[in-house]
């Protein structure tokens, strides 16, 4: 018996500079322990943008992107346990994993050693090329689909699967909580989350924006402190501050002045991924015993845990929800820092 192909309408990206087109894009056949989910919401991540203009590397277009995914379970495979029809659901960052090195078997599929397999430009398990969120169906593993809670409307609900999970699990592996002090660099889509979840784990959350311009937003997040960092005084009155320090910017930052920040055994770790190296100056990291470190997404199960943190204290992104059509002009917001915070496209407009 063929395998029966859905085939489903989409945004995709057919260039590093053409605008994007409306089109459609075939999705695999639900298999036994498959889930299709109808997408209601897919959110913009400036992931999104590096991909589509072919900032990180070769980009095999056609390509539609999106890995903040909310939507409705339609069909589940025979085999499938975890989820029912009419459940609400959410998609990450990706897909699959090996399930079988070091790090899966340790619950960190995010780091498979085999290379996870990304919810978009990745390669699927029938060989194709994966394709993302903005369109609107989509075909995953059951063991790679969360659960989202009743009380996360689906609409803030999609900016949790990335930037919520990527800021959630650094603060929770750096232990961020009552007598830390962490500080946020950005105010962006990540940025206003770190804010908001550090805040609520107990911590002592400080902003580190170019300008004041964020500030009473940052101080209704739950921050208590809130600096521009275009003031040179800012790095001068904070010397040897911080525990934590959460990097949510992709644009390249000096790494000798953020590193003085940082207090004995003090922590600078990099969510945010800039196109050009950052070169870390050794010695700055030799005095207070320093740390610079990287955090890719969270794993499934700790994503989960992020869904139900966030339901259970009430917090969600400020999002800016938009038609299939004006994503090409959101992109171009999200550059001028010129969103309050997270672009989401309502997907039901492409149909």
């Amino acid at each position: 018996m063929e395998d029966v192909i859905l085939t489903v309408n989409a945004i995709a990206a057919t260039s590093a500079t053409e605008p994007l087109v409306r089109t459609t894009i075939e999705r695999r056949d639900v298999g036994p322990r498959d889930v299709l989910i109808q997408i209601r919401y897919a959110g913009i991540c400036h992931s999104d943008i590096h991909t589509v203009r072919g900032e990180w590397g070769t980009v095999p277009y056609p390509l539609t992107v999106g890995h903040e995914i909310v939507g409705q379970v339609t069909a589940v495979g025979a085999e499938a346990t975890k989820h029912a029809v009419g459940d609400r659901v959410g998609v990450g960052c990706m897909v699959n994993s090996c399930r079988e090195c070091e790090n899966c078997r340790a619950g960190q599929e995010q780091y498979c050693l085999k290379g996870n397999t990304q919810t978009y430009a990745g390669v699927d398990r029938d060989g194709t090329v994966t394709q993302g969120g903005y369109s609107t169906h989509i075909v995953v593993d059951e063991d790679f689909v969360l659960r989202v809670p009743e009380s996360i409307p689906y609409e803030t609900a999609a900016p949790l699967l990335c930037a919520g999970v990527t800021t959630y699990s650094p603060l929770a592996y750096w232990n961020a909580g009552p007598g830390r002090k962490v500080a946020v660099v950005g105010m962006g889509g990540l940025g206003h989350m770190a804010v908001k979840i550090a805040a609520a784990m107990g911590a002592e959350v400080t902003v580190l924006s170019q300008t004041l311009g964020k500030k009473d937003d940052g101080l209704a997040f739950g921050a208590e402190h809130y600096y521009a960092t275009k003031d040179p005084v800012t790095f001068e009155v904070l010397r040897n501050s911080f525990d934590l320090i959460v990097n949510t910017v992709s644009v390249p930052i000096d790494m000798a002045a953020y590193l003085g920040l940082l207090r004995l055994d003090g922590t600078l770790v990099s969510v945010g991924a800039p196109p050009e190296p950052l070169p870390v100056p050794v010695f700055a990291l030799f005095g207070n015993r320093r740390s610079f470190a990287g955090s890719s997404i969270g794993s499934i199960a700790e994503t989960q845990e992020m869904l139900d943190f966030c339901a259970e204290r009430g917090i969600a992104p400020e999002v800016e929800v938009i038609g299939a059509d004006a994503v090409d002009e959101a992109y171009e917001r999200v550059l001028a820092s010129d969103v309050r915070y997270r672009f989401v496209i309502d997907v039901d407009t492409l149909s």
